[in-house]
């Protein structure tokens, strides 16, 4: 019998942080962050019962929130650069 012992190097570094792990970096929490504020902003244009014809609310208003969409979707995707 061998008396080595086998240790594993995270649960090892773990021990010792004793700091739990977020599941996404900070740059991806202001990327969502970002992208709700576009999705708001792109929702807040195309609200109202006026000229519901109008092109703010037909064209831009659709593309501003397809971007915010866009935007969360990339925020949760991304990786940051890692040492």
């Amino acid at each position: 019998m061998s008396n080595k012992q086998i240790t594993n190097p995270i649960a090892k570094n773990d021990a010792l942080n004793n700091k739990p792990q977020m599941v996404f970096g900070t740059i991806n929490y202001i990327l969502l962050g970002a992208s709700l504020l576009i999705l708001i902003v792109g929702f807040a244009l195309m609200s109202g019962t006026t000229d519901i014809y109008s092109s703010t609310k037909i064209t831009i208003a659709p593309i501003v929130v397809m971007l915010g969409f866009a935007l969360g979707i990339v925020s949760i995707f991304y990786k940051g650069k890692t040492n």
